[in-house]
């Protein structure tokens, strides 16, 4: 008999064990989803906040899913305990993840202590939006930012997480910067490990 003890038989789906699998979705199906999210979502609201605070929620459940799938994977069930170890964890393997490549960027704020920066030139929420001139200063990174806040909240890192344009010399489009401002009790706690 040829391959007999080599593949397991599972008579249940939930013994199957969950392993990597393909990670990569069609980048037109996440384009037509997302812009379905977005129209209607845009039926929804009556203002540009509103519309990007519905993006960000929808975000925040992503993000929530994709730590404890992560967590699981990558780290063995293990959670991260610090606060750059954290903001490392976002800026590189979630990035990875979700967008197939490291953010460009992972900066702390100059003008306060508990502000950190993730940038990205060209999000892939935003590359392929074209926004109408009456929604002025609407940035799908919004949705981003929401991914974010859900990975750190559910990690204990409770933090307000906001979605920016930011101006680039020489370019066309601003790139897109993603503000972390942390809560003063995760200061608190990262001061008293040392």
């Amino acid at each position: 008999m040829i391959g007999v003890g080599k593949l397991k038989q599972y008579t249940n789906v939930l013994e199957k064990p969950l392993s990597k699998g393909k990670q990569e979705v069609s980048l037109s199906a996440f384009a037509f989803l997302f812009s379905e999210l977005v129209q209607y979502n845009q039926t929804q609201v009556d203002n540009i906040s509103e519309l990007e605070r519905r993006l960000e929620d929808a975000g925040y459940a992503v993000g929530a899913r994709v730590l404890e799938l992560l967590c699981h994977r990558e780290k063995g069930n293990r959670r991260e305990t610090r606060l750059l170890g954290i903001l490392s964890f976002v800026h590189s393997t979630v990035w990875k993840v979700l967008f197939g490549k490291v953010a460009d960027s992972l900066e702390k704020g100059t003008e306060h202590e508990d502000e950190y920066m993730i940038s990205e030139k060209e999000p892939l929420v935003n590359r392929f939006i074209s926004i109408p001139k009456d929604m002025g200063t609407f940035n799908c990174g919004a949705f981003v930012a929401g991914i974010v806040r859900g990975v750190l909240d559910n990690a204990g890192f409770p933090a307000v997480v906001t979605a920016h344009f930011v101006p680039v010399e020489g370019q066309q489009r601003p790139r897109t910067t993603i503000l972390i401002k942390f809560a003063e009790e995760v200061l608190r706690r990262e001061a008293r490990l040392g």
